[in-house]
């Protein structure tokens, strides 16, 4: 068996289990609470008195114009200066849960601006409160048209969680580049976590084509009962 090949088989262990502790749990909980940040952030721009909505704005503008990277780095060395600590796995949770719902908020922000205001006038018309509407005419409508995009951030994650490894989160990448400093064999390991990055993002395109398909039936079934 060539060396290069046994290399990569004594590694595939390590680098999937640091995927499995690390890279695929900090994607998930920083998805689902950046996609809460993000519906929030978007009713109050839409929805909240204008200082409100002008704060949140003001989040959204530094989070989309800094890089993440950086972002990072002032969270995890940053804070600890004004007597904040954080371990290297909370902070790169906030991290990119702020980055994440400033992205997805202004995605949810135009598909809600995009469902038909007819729709919030027929759901007042039966007798629903704001509330009501906005859940059970409003964002169901609006999900339809925010997955396709929704989708592509979440699969965009999967590949920025390399970025904690500079701030010292043990996942896939940092413990590719902790083989690298033993076995002086960077380009057969970077290969390495590479495909395994491009496999996870292939799984998750499949299921994104399926969940789109998923919807636009839903979409086609809402038209024909309208």
């Amino acid at each position: 068996m060539p060396d290069w090949l046994q290399l990569m088989l004594e590694s595939l262990r390590p680098l999937l289990m640091a995927g499995l502790k690390f890279t695929i749990p900090l994607t998930l909980l920083s998805f689902v609470l950046g996609l809460t940040v993000g519906l929030l952030v978007a009713v109050i721009r839409l929805f909240a008195p204008r200082p409100l909505a002008a704060l949140v704005r003001f989040y959204v503008w530094i989070f989309r114009g800094t890089p993440l990277l950086v972002q990072l780095f002032l969270i995890f060395y940053g804070l600890p200066s004004i007597g904040i600590l954080l371990d290297a796995f909370t902070a790169a949770l906030i991290g990119f849960t702020l980055n994440v719902g400033a992205y997805t908020s202004e995605i949810i922000r135009a598909a809600i601006s995009a469902v038909p205001k007819g729709q919030w006038e027929a759901a007042y018309s039966i007798g629903m409160n704001w509330r009501q509407a906005m859940m059970r005419t409003i964002l169901p409508q609006a999900a339809r048209v925010s997955v396709p995009p929704l989708s592509n951030t979440f699969i965009s994650l999967v590949k920025d969680t390399s970025l904690a490894a500079a701030i010292t989160v043990p996942e896939l990448f940092q413990v590719a580049q902790r083989i690298v400093a033993t076995s002086y064999e960077p380009l057969i390991l970077y290969i390495e976590a590479a495909l395994i990055y491009l496999a996870l993002s292939t799984v998750l395109s499949a299921l994104q084509n399926r969940l789109e398909q998923r919807f636009a039936r839903y979409g086609g079934y809402l038209e024909e009962r309208a």
